[in-house]
C-alpha cells in the first residue's frame, strides 16, 4: 500500500508503466463532472470506476482484494477512511474469489486505517486487502483499475 497526493504522483510513475497514464487521468479538469460509472482509459487494461455517494462507515466496510487489478483510490471530493489488512494476514474469506470480477472478500477486519481526503491517493496491490468507503459523509472517489 502507498498513501500520497496527486501532487506527488510523479515519484511512482517507474513503478508500472500505466501509473503515468493513470495520474494524468486524474488531473482532467472535468473529473468531477465524470458521472458514477466504468469509463475506460486503455481498454481493459487501464479504467476508471467513479462513484458519487455515501460512506459506509467503518463498521460496514469490508475488506476485499483483487488478484488481476492494482487499485488506485482517489478521493476526488469528501474525506474517505479505508482500512488495510495484508493477504497474508487475512484468515477467513467471506466470498471466494470471483475470477470474472476480480473481487473477493474477507470476514477480517483492517487493522490499519488511513484518513484519505480531497486529492489523496492509495495504491493498493494484490497483495493488500483493503476497506473503502469507511468514511461517513458524502464522497466522491475515481478507482483506477490498472491491470498487473
Amino acid at each position: 500500500m502507498i498513501v500520497d497526493l496527486l501532487e506527488n504522483a510523479s515519484h511512482y510513475y517507474g513503478l508500472h508503466s500505466q501509473f503515468a497514464r493513470a495520474f494524468e487521468f486524474l488531473r482532467r479538469d472535468d473529473l468531477r463532472q465524470l458521472p458514477s460509472g466504468r469509463h475506460s482509459i486503455d481498454g481493459d487494461r487501464l479504467f476508471v470506476i467513479v462513484d458519487h455517494g455515501q460512506g459506509r462507515g467503518r463498521e460496514d466496510s469490508i475488506l476485499e482484494f483483487h488478484r488481476k487489478y492494482i487499485d488506485i483510490q482517489y478521493v476526488i471530493d469528501g474525506c474517505d477512511q479505508i482500512g488495510w489488512l495484508p493477504i497474508a494476514d487475512c484468515q477467513r474469506i467471506s466470498q471466494a474469489y470471483d475470477s470474472e470480477k476480480d473481487l473477493g472478500f474477507y470476514f477480517d477486519r483492517p487493522k490499519t486505517w488511513i484518513d484519505l481526503r480531497a486529492g489523496g491517493f492509495a495504491i493498493f496491490y494484490p497483495q493488500d486487502a483493503h476497506a473503502p468507503l469507511g468514511g461517513s459523509g458524502p464522497i466522491s472517489k475515481a478507482v483506477l483499475k490498472i491491470a498487473v
